[in-house]
């Protein structure tokens, strides 16, 4: 738990939706708009890129497999081996949180903006994130449109598309856990996604404005 002049006297949201829905693109626009984007996904990139401080513990378990030849993590290795093994997927987790939390925390403390955004991929399947956060929004789209998504930017598979989303909560039980809502389905142009997430952002400085810092969850 955090002091009373640590983050906690920030609004926090949590911002998640499936992979492909939208979220770094979301969060990008609230950084612009001037919240505080902390973004556990880059964090852990950060982490296993060459010279990140979890590669020396993921080859300790996973072997020199695990390493590319600069140094980085082999996410596509590393990938068929969490997604086939779940004592594996624990083991990697087991590295990665414990130093995603410590510099979520630090990024926390330092953050200035009008409110503060976590972007967390599995913040609903994680069990603990909903408790840190005053607010849930989820970025929501259609299955169809997260896979043509994906497949576009990264090359993947269909079949290694499903088995990511399949890790993840289902859609109605993400909607379900969620305050607010931003659509961005294959229907939605950059034009009203951009619509969207600003008549939220304005919602939200005007609630950080007008809750006292008592009423904030710690992070």
């Amino acid at each position: 738990m955090m002091s009373a002049s640590s983050p906690s006297t920030h609004l926090k949201i949590g911002l998640t939706g499936g992979i492909g829905s939208g979220k770094t693109y979301v969060a990008d626009l609230l950084a612009e708009w001037g919240a505080s984007v902390i973004d556990t996904d880059r964090i852990a990139h950060a982490l296993t890129a060459p010279g990140g401080a979890a590669m020396p513990a993921i080859e300790q378990a996973f072997g020199a497999r695990a390493r590319r030849a600069d140094g980085a993590l082999d996410r596509d290795w590393m990938r068929e081996q969490v997604f086939a093994d779940a004592q594996a997927r624990g083991r990697l987790e087991a590295i990665l949180h414990p130093l995603i939390g410590a510099r979520t925390d630090a990024q926390a403390a330092a953050a200035t903006g009008c409110y503060v955004v976590f972007v967390v991929p599995l913040l609903i399947e994680s069990g603990r994130w909903v408790q840190r956060v005053d607010r849930v929004c989820v970025i929501d789209c259609d299955p169809e449109t997260q896979i043509a998504r994906v497949q576009s930017r990264s090359g993947l598979t269909i079949s290694t598309i499903q088995r990511i989303m399949a890790a993840q909560v289902a859609r109605a039980t993400r909607l379900a856990a969620a305050h607010d809502v931003i659509l961005n389905d294959g229907a939605t142009s950059p034009e009203q996604l951009r619509a969207r997430a600003k008549t939220l952002h304005e919602q939200w400085c005007a609630l950080a404005a007008s809750l006292p810092a008592s009423t904030h969850r710690g992070a």
